[in-house]
């Protein structure tokens, strides 16, 4: 009877853990892009959720499958998703299309731009600073190895380019106060103010962590290579597991001054898990 007890409150315990223990980890999602140079296969992470919803959706609806990898930059990374490139003409100029919508940042400082890494592009500058991914426009890394010379050059270009745009932020935020002694012809108002603010910005700037590569970032870049100068600034999604051979070969095709490839690279995509 006793040993009848003590199974019943194992069963029970394992019951209880079972209810309570953790939810099981989410299934990965995995997409087929296929291009006349081969099929290269991604995975979409499923910690970058709004992303990944858009994605599947758009591929769900076909919205991709006919459009172009219309702006590609060998050693850097090939781009698509723009709706205006299906049936495009040749020479026309493209990149500007959108679904009518944008998607919240989903930055993630563990995925960075190694080679393969799959990000949403998105309008640079002063204009977005929320760094609002396009609905529908993205791009695959191809990149570069580096050296350790190289990636420590790149940390300086990207604190300073943090730095120019903290200082612009701070300014913005002063921007109707300026304005106002603009209106008024107060020069010497607006230069003090001017002034203080810069005062103001170099001090709460000595305050900011710089950016700094971790060292898996510089073993990767360093060896599979990549484009860390874009950490932090466009939402990486997901990333290639199949077909680097693909993205070299469309990487490499010949383009005219707009980056566009004189011979059209078209694209379907698929979900496939």
């Amino acid at each position: 009877m006793k040993k009848f007890l003590i199974f019943l409150l194992i069963a029970f315990v394992g019951v209880e853990m079972a209810a309570c223990g953790a939810k099981p980890a989410e299934t990965e999602t995995m997409v087929l892009i296929k291009t006349d140079f081969g099929n290269m296969k991604l995975k979409l992470y499923n910690d970058t959720p709004e992303h990944k919803k858009n994605f599947v959706k758009l591929v769900n609806e076909g919205y991709y499958d006919g459009l172009l990898f219309h702006r590609v930059m060998q050693n850097f990374m090939i781009q698509g998703g723009d709706p205006d490139s299906k049936n495009a003409q040749p020479g026309q100029r493209l990149g500007g299309g959108n679904p009518g919508y944008t998607i919240p940042a989903e930055l993630r400082p563990n995925h960075f731009h190694k080679k393969g890494a799959l990000a949403a592009a998105r309008r640079g500058g002063p204009s977005n600073p929320e760094k609002r991914s396009s609905g529908s426009q993205f791009y695959i890394v191809q990149g570069e190895v580096m050296t350790n010379g190289a990636l420590d050059s790149m940390e300086m270009m990207m604190n300073s380019r943090a730095k120019n745009e903290f200082y612009q932020e701070c300014f913005s935020k002063a921007n109707n106060e300026l304005n106002t002694f603009r209106q008024n012809n107060d020069r010497e108002g607006f230069n003090v103010r001017v002034a203080e603010i810069r005062a103001e910005a170099d001090s709460l700037w000595e305050q900011q962590p710089l950016k700094k590569l971790t060292a898996e970032q510089r073993e990767i870049y360093t060896t599979i290579g990549g484009y860390p100068s874009l950490d932090g600034e466009y939402t990486i999604f997901g990333e290639l597991v199949e077909g680097f051979d693909v993205l070299d070969k469309i990487a490499a095709v010949e383009t005219d001054q707009s980056d566009r490839p004189l011979s059209d690279v078209k694209m379907t995509i698929e979900i496939v898990k």
